[in-house]
């Protein structure tokens, strides 16, 4: 399933999705945590930003300038209308560059639907795009492989390398892991949190 095919199956949740995580706290002790490791407040990234619901709200109340990077149309759209002074961004991080380094990214159960084949190579992308003593927060499957799943009746692509893989990867980049989590036990959902220098 190709990024944009994800991007349309959310524009047909979108609303849902905006309705079910207006006042979902999960993963924001993750999200400040992150937050409270960045050595500068300035420029922040969140991939997959969907409606910029929580995590927007929370980049932008600790002071960041913030860019959001999602596939959804329809997702962005509440975004945009939510979060005015933010750079909201229709794009695919598999192919998205920027000549930004920033202070702090987030990817949150973003990575998990990007192509299995594209996960080493966006993950070193995200670790580059850090400026120096930068933190980067993903979550991943913590199961090498690929499986698909439903919500809202529309079928979703996963997929994830083991958490050991991301590990290396992240240390090959510069990023030195600060926590590593399972969060929905038993589920297998992992936080990574890094500092690049």
């Amino acid at each position: 399933m190709k990024p944009v095919e994800i991007g349309k199956a959310y524009d047909k949740i979108a609303s849902w999705w905006s309705g079910e995580l207006q006042t979902s706290i999960r993963g924001l002790p993750y999200i400040e945590r992150a937050i409270g490791l960045c050595a500068k407040r300035q420029k922040a990234l969140d991939v997959g930003c969907g409606t910029g619901g929580r995590i927007v709200t929370a980049l932008v109340n600790a002071g960041f300038d913030v860019t959001g990077i999602d596939v959804s149309q329809n997702m962005l759209k509440i975004a945009r209308d939510n979060h005015r002074g933010v750079n909201f961004v229709l794009g695919d991080v598999c192919t998205w560059e920027s000549s930004e380094a920033f202070d702090i990214i987030i990817a949150w159960d973003s990575l998990i639907h990007i192509p299995y084949r594209m996960q080493r190579k966006v993950t070193r992308s995200l670790c580059g795009s850090l400026a120096d003593k930068g933190v980067i927060l993903i979550t991943v499957g913590a199961t090498d492989g690929v499986i698909m799943g439903t919500m809202q009746g529309e079928t979703f692509y996963h997929s994830s390398l083991d958490e050991d893989e991301y590990l290396r990867i992240m240390k090959a980049a510069g990023c030195r892991c600060i926590l590593l989590e399972r969060d929905q036990f038993p589920e297998d959902h992992v936080v990574i949190i890094g500092i690049k220098g």
